[in-house]
């Protein structure tokens, strides 16, 4: 494989930012990007499909992640936080970033689809 990108991510439910009356359930998610090949890459854009029990999808289309667009050397890792809020007590995330490595090729890295719940609510 050319381009071996790795993505971990945790989740952690925002009990004191979530307001069951209003269904409002917020979460916040790390990412961890881990560049595994053998030359520098840079993240341009992200696309997310966020969706709740109901499976309402919510698609986030943008630019970089967190107001960046970070370059990582062979062997590097960039590491954020961001969050989401949706409707039901648990849903899913999963989605792409849209990549150049620094021979110009474009390339997508897909992010596995994770779940957004609180702990213990799923067996």
């Amino acid at each position: 494989m050319k381009h071996n990108i790795e993505i971990k991510v945790r989740v952690a439910y925002l009990e004191h930012q979530s307001d069951v009356y209003a269904s409002q359930y917020a979460y916040a998610y790390t990412i961890t990007i881990t560049n595994k090949s053998y030359v520098g890459v840079r993240l341009l854009t992200r696309h997310w499909r966020i969706q709740d029990e109901t499976e309402h999808t919510e698609d986030v289309i943008g630019e970089g992640v967190i107001g960046q667009q970070p370059h990582l050397a062979s062997g590097e890792s960039f590491q954020y936080a961001s969050g989401a809020v949706i409707k039901t007590l648990t849903g899913s995330m999963k989605g792409s970033y849209g990549m150049i490595d620094d021979h110009g090729e474009h390339f997508n890295v897909q992010i596995p689809e994770f779940v957004l719940s609180k702990p213990y609510t799923l067996h």
